[in-house]
């Protein structure tokens, strides 16, 4: 039997007829160095581009060196935490390479947290130091006793933004931002770092399968995972560094924004920040004007970007898309408008390892066809599938859990390295996926979303997916909950929310026989909700496990479990 060691996918490995390297060096310096080098190579270029505001690299490395000064100052220092608790804005960028000059460890936070996940996310991290808006200062003063955080740095939603103040407010027991880069000077403290044992980043997951853990990401781990990606893959157009621009409508606090904001940085790129990521007109106005050549999304912003009334015009952009799968349907749509394919990636906030580079070779015209799926593994990194239950590998074009290994791999869930990890380094990603004899890999479900029907196993991404192509349907999810008359088996539920010119209109009955028509009868929904709105995770996925608990909880109240 073909061995995943074997690496089927190396023969994919090209730009139309560029053939791309199989394998990349990987060099040993702090993650700092990607700003200082990119400041240096290109010190006019713009940065980023936030609510009409531009800064250059070498104004953003002052920047930062100023204030790693200032935090040393303040007792942060090497193996310490640091948490930024802020959404995407300069601030962010500021504070995150700021951090890592000082040896300490960034641990991105959502502002959206309430207090209990914010005690826990600094209790565990041991976090002494916060960055967060001042509008959250009551929040983190009702954190800060129950926690080690001994400073607090303000900044204002204004600030770095044409509405920014020229007065400083002063906020009893807090420092701020801005007074604290006036106040030092521009000097960066010498550090010695060992990049592949010292944590640049510390992130907790999204929490959207369980409880959230902290990944401990290496300056070398996260450094091979930016060279992994547009380095790697846009080889053949070297011109591009330091003169095209990203939009980056995801929360830079998620691992895939910041991420992108990293590697943006590395390759010399303007980034377009876009402070909500449920702004739509703020995206579709940005790309309109300034067409961005890479844009990176989750599929509910493409959703939304997907609605007739937007307006988005015909533009040479690669969009990627990551995070969740995405539904055909919005694909399409989106293509529809930009007459360009739709990329998808695939990572984990313990490791990003796929990329589709098909749709890279169309977009800049080496190719003239794309492959669908998340692409295929990065250089360097091991990639198979596996039975779930006797962990042994599948044939190729068969389902399988997918486990991961490569140098970007995370070093382990806090505290403890190698945590998380089996045997060799692997990761067990907890997704099912098939490849396909290119070395192309599909997406079908997680684990824990597979839905169990008397022994049948039914992908609810399927399911999702073909709701989507409904007219009625604006966003739909299906989960399986518990049957009551069958201990250990599960029925399927569908919760949809209907386009605002359907509302009344559509009866569940009408989408059950809309599924009948077109899936296996074990795998058609026995209930269907609407609700105006669905929840959501932090970082715009459809949260799964929120609705399975709220119907679990449901059944329990009603005597049924």
């Amino acid at each position: 039997m073909a061995s995943y060691a074997d690496k089927p996918w190396l023969k994919s490995y090209k730009i139309g007829a560029f053939k791309l390297k199989t394998t990349i060096d990987y060099p040993k310096k702090p993650l700092f160095s990607i700003l200082d080098e990119t400041a240096e190579k290109f010190p006019g270029k713009d940065a980023y581009y936030y609510l009409g505001n531009r800064m250059r690299y070498r104004e953003l490395k002052r920047q930062v060196d100023t204030l790693a000064n200032a935090m040393v100052n303040l007792g942060v220092k090497k193996g310490g935490k640091v948490i930024v608790f802020l959404p995407t804005c300069p601030q962010f960028i500021i504070s995150d390479f700021a951090i890592l000059k000082t040896g300490a460890t960034l641990v991105p936070s959502s502002p959206l947290l309430k207090a209990p996940e914010l005690i826990r996310q600094t209790v565990e991290s041991g976090a002494e130091t916060i960055i967060c808006f001042d509008t959250y200062i009551d929040l983190v003063n009702s954190v800060k006793e129950k926690t080690r955080l001994k400073n607090i740095i303000v900044t204002s939603v204004e600030d770095y933004s044409p509405a920014e103040s020229k007065e400083i407010k002063d906020i009893p027991g807090t420092y701020n931002l801005r007074k604290l880069i006036a106040d030092h000077e521009p000097k960066a403290p010498e550090v010695e770092i060992n990049p592949t044992e010292d944590l640049a980043v510390l992130a907790f997951t999204g929490g959207s399968t369980g409880i959230p853990k902290g990944v401990m990401i290496t300056h070398f781990q996260r450094l091979a995972s930016i060279l992994q990606g547009l380095p790697w893959m846009m080889a053949p157009l070297p011109t591009y560094r330091g003169r095209a621009s990203t939009l980056l409508p995801i929360p830079i606090f998620h691992a895939y924004g910041h991420f992108l904001m990293q590697s943006s940085i590395y390759w010399g790129l303007k980034v377009f920040l876009v402070p909500d990521p449920r702004d739509t007109e703020m995206i579709a106005q940005l790309m309109n004007e300034y067409r961005p050549f890479l844009i990176c999304m989750v599929p509910t912003q493409l959703l939304s970007l997907a609605q007739s009334e937007i307006e988005i015009k015909r533009m040479p952009v690669m969009i990627v898309s990551a995070s969740a799968p995405l539904p055909t349907e919005v694909a399409q749509k989106i293509e529809e408008k930009i007459k360009m394919p739709i990329s998808e990636g695939y990572g984990l906030t313990e490791c990003i390892s796929h990329i589709n580079i098909s749709v890279f070779s169309k977009v800049t015209r080496f190719a003239p066809s794309t492959t669908p799926g998340v692409g295929i593994p990065v250089p360097d990194t091991d990639a198979k599938l596996v039975d779930p239950e006797t962990r042994k590998e599948v044939p190729f074009g068969e389902v399988g859990e997918l486990w991961l290994r490569g140098p970007q791999m995370m070093k382990g869930y806090w505290p403890e390295t190698g945590s998380g990890l089996e045997e060799g380094g692997w990761l067990r990603t907890g997704d099912l996926c098939k490849m396909d004899e290119n070395g192309y890999f599909y997406v079908l479900d997680r684990i824990k979303d597979m839905i169990n029907i008397s022994g049948m196993k039914v992908y609810s991404i399927e399911i999702d997916d073909l709701l989507f192509k409904h007219p009625a349907v604006a966003q739909a999810v299906a989960i399986g909950i518990p049957d009551p008359k069958r201990p250990g088996s599960e029925r399927i539920k569908a919760f949809i929310k209907l386009k605002d010119n359907y509302k009344g209109k559509v009866k569940p009955q009408e989408i059950i026989d809309y599924c009948r028509e077109r899936l296996a009868a074990y795998a058609v929904p026995k209930y269907i909700e609407f609700r105006d709105n669905l929840p959501l995770t932090a970082t715009e996925k459809l949260f799964k496990r929120a609705l399975r608990e709220e119907e679990i909880q449901k059944m329990k109240e009603r005597g049924e479990l």
